[in-house]
């Protein structure tokens, strides 16, 4: 396991430590999930973007989408337990 030196303000330092405190965690313990989440944000925005490129581009390539009006209603019904038929894909309007 790598060792790796972080220098804080000691304001920050202070509310790390009460955080982790309250926590019931190490200050130590504390940073680590805090950079793990951090990590984890980014990857899954990551994917979130890589994901929604993919998309588009199939909606570019196939030249048909949904219009959000349509779409948005659609899922309302859904919501309310209704069995509506799902909107009809049309020509992209470029």
């Amino acid at each position: 396991m790598a060792t790796t030196t972080i220098r804080i303000d000691d304001e920050l330092k202070t509310r790390v430590a009460a955080a982790a405190e309250r926590t019931g965690k190490t200050a130590h313990a504390f940073i680590l999930d805090a950079i793990a989440q951090t990590v984890e944000h980014v990857e899954q925005d990551d994917e979130f973007h890589r994901l929604a490129d993919e998309r588009w581009a199939s909606v570019l390539a196939k030249g048909k989408t949904v219009s959000w009006d349509e779409t948005r209603t659609y899922l309302a019904e859904r919501a309310r337990g209704e069995r509506p038929a799902k909107p009809a894909a049309r020509k992209l309007a470029r």
